[in-house]
């Protein structure tokens, strides 16, 4: 017989079963709360932050110098195979990319000369966008040169940069008397000067300020054409304009690069045979100075485009041959008959398309657009030529042929009303509700999910400030958000002194680039499957929105982090904004391509299934060459 109560034994053992349940459910409590606590917050030292990264094995010094300091603020990296159950292959590493030859150090896919030489050569076709095919992608990474340096910083790199950098010296030679550039050391400095401004770019817009208001923050956008080194785009910055900078990949050794180096906007491109890559009604001011484009030929199809891209009421402002051609004309080699001659052809298209000519003093003449077509229509009567085009969507401008019909503007009720809707001065512009939105042209669109956008963004800036100190210490200057939306992004970033390049992605399902134009943002089209058309090493700061999200199905992911490493500067930093899965596929590339990078959550906290992953590319040069070693 048994000893004790059976009665007693069963409520022992019920209250052990209790007791046990009750330990072991307290245990996972504290050891959920701990592990989310753990996870979501950051180090508040450098120096613990530090020690929870490990360096890659094989990592120079010159690597290592400056990465962990980029990354010094980032918290811990999370361990989302455990918390996310991403299977993570630890057994196989990361494909390594090798450098490239130092003969590709200023490759552009796009715009690159022997491929174009392959062209036709009428209308400089030749000169446009020609990318490489599958077979002729490269699978390397683009060196730096040898001695290649941190550029200068903001507003200093307006005037210098380092010669080892771009080690071009036929700009300082061949344009030695406009004054663009000039060798000094083991440094270019850059006088601000010009073929058609010798006494410097800032005296020359100040005789432009003085024909039309360019302080009143009524012109905010503007775009050169043959910009050469940038200048006039770089001096309109102090003013609070911002100019799209652009000239051709030509015999001018790297204009464009020496812009971009310089901290100005600037990209590849040129006026040739398709719509140059921007919005209708998008630029509140266009010039060239002489940048040779001839506008009178074709039909005047190039002044065409031009007057598609100005806003209502915007201004063109042309310098150089053949304005002020009874004073020029000997030095540049011409008859007077024939400037006379091209004169009467521009100024005949510059009416035609019901243009007003403002004023013309001394080497500059300026016209401007009508602030809508009611008077243009009627004018059809007597000039038949260009036509209003019957085209369906005037924004259309990724590899789209130019046309030599008048871009027709919104219709307006009358004579005073701007076409389209008119647009706030600088600086409430950049949060103004912009016309595109307001007037429902957008469709899905509207006024409140614009101001959402905008509290988006502002929360998400304050959050890049905690996990990337030097996004407010000057350290970016260069900036890209390669799918830009509304703009959102570069708006919260306005009041620091970077730009940023707004990219939104050809074929989008909303074409929201003219509505960055009317906040007072530059930026293009682009699709990701393709090269950018500019230099290497051309920005600091790229930010990728769910771009991935939205490639991963049209080409290899690969070659589209190929091509921002490509632009990416050594130290150089990319945010990524995606779901875990298609951040850990980004991770397993970009470990092989000498990044250094860490997932971490989404500012909201750990249950957001979006994730943040934080790269930086390491600091690497090209070994130099035998001769430069002599």
């Amino acid at each position: 017989m048994s000893g004790g109560s059976p009665k007693h034994n069963q409520f022992e053992n019920q209250r052990n079963r209790i007791t046990w349940i009750l330990g072991v459910s307290g245990l996972c409590v504290v050891f959920y709360v701990l592990g989310v606590w753990q996870g979501s917050s950051a180090p508040t030292k450098p120096s613990e932050v530090y020690n929870r990264i490990d360096c890659q094995p094989g990592m120079s010094a010159n690597e290592d110098r400056s990465s962990s300091s980029s990354l010094s603020s980032l918290p811990v990296q999370l361990d989302f195979e455990s918390h996310h159950r991403v299977e993570m292959n630890r057994t196989s590493e990361a494909q390594k990319f090798p450098p490239c030859d130092i003969k590709y150090s200023e490759y552009t896919p796009c715009q690159d000369p022997n491929r174009g030489r392959k062209f036709d050569r009428n209308m400089l076709k030749y000169r446009e966008r020609h990318c490489p095919k599958m077979e002729e992608l490269l699978l390397c990474l683009i060196p730096a040169p040898p001695k290649y340096k941190t550029p200068f910083k903001w507003p200093q790199s307006r005037d210098h940069a380092w010669y080892d950098n771009i080690p071009h010296k036929e700009l300082s030679i061949e344009k030695a008397v406009q004054n663009w550039i000039q060798v000094e050391g083991d440094r270019f400095r850059f006088p601000g000067g010009g073929t058609m401004f010798p006494r410097g770019a800032d005296a020359y817009i100040n005789d432009i300020n003085k024909l039309i208001p360019l302080t009143d923050g009524s012109i905010r956008t503007a775009i050169d054409t043959g910009c050469g080194v940038a200048s006039w785009g770089a001096y309109l910055l102090k003013r609070n304009i911002v100019a799209m900078s652009f000239a051709p990949r030509d015999t001018h050794e790297a204009q464009v690069q020496f812009a971009l180096e310089r901290g100005v906007p600037a990209m590849i491109g040129i006026m040739a045979s398709q719509r140059i890559p921007y919005p209708a009604r998008a630029f509140d001011m266009a010039h060239c100075s002489r940048c040779l484009i001839p506008w009178h030929k074709y039909d005047g199809m190039y002044l065409i485009e031009v007057d598609r891209v100005l806003r209502p009421g915007g201004y063109w402002i042309l310098s150089g041959p053949p304005i002020h051609w009874k004073k020029h004309w000997r030095g540049w080699e011409r008859t007077r008959e024939d400037l006379k001659e091209e004169q009467d052809a521009i100024e005949n298209v510059a009416k035609r398309l019901c243009w007003k000519k403002v004023i013309e003093k001394d080497d500059l003449s300026i016209w401007q657009k009508p602030i809508n077509h009611i008077q243009c229509i009627k004018s059809r009567k007597v000039y038949k030529t260009p036509h209003i085009c019957k085209s369906d969507n005037p924004d259309a401008a990724w590899y789209r042929d130019m046309e030599t019909c008048i871009t027709p503007l919104p219709e307006a009720s009358s004579e005073e009303e701007v076409a389209g809707g008119a647009l706030e001065k600088w600086p409430e512009r950049a949060f103004a509700v912009p016309p595109r939105i307001s007037s429902g042209s957008i469709p899905g669109i509207t006024a409140e999910k614009f101001q959402e956008d905008n509290h988006v963004w502002k929360e998400r800036v304050s959050h890049y400030k905690r996990i990337i100190s030097p996004l407010t210490q000057g350290r970016y200057r260069n900036v890209m958000d390669m799918n830009a939306y509304l703009g959102g992004f570069a708006a919260a970033l306005a009041k620091y002194p970077l730009w940023v390049m707004n990219v939104v992605p050809a074929k989008s399902e909303k074409d929201t680039l003219g509505i960055i134009y009317e906040r007072g943002f530059i930026g293009t089209y682009q699709d990701w499957c393709e090269a950018f058309s500019t230099y290497p090493r051309t920005y600091d700061l790229i930010h990728a929105d769910n771009v991935f999200s939205i490639y991963q199905d049209r080409c290899d992911i690969t070659y589209i982090l190929l091509e921002m490493d490509r632009i990416l500067r050594p130290d150089g930093t990319v945010v990524f904004r995606d779901t875990v899965e298609i951040l850990v596929k980004i991770k397993s590339i970009t470990d092989g391509m000498r990044w250094k990078s860490q997932i971490m959550d989404h500012e909201s906290g750990p249950f957001n299934p979006e994730k943040i992953l934080v790269a930086v590319k390491t600091y690497w040069t090209a070994e130099p060459q035998k001769s430069q070693l002599l």
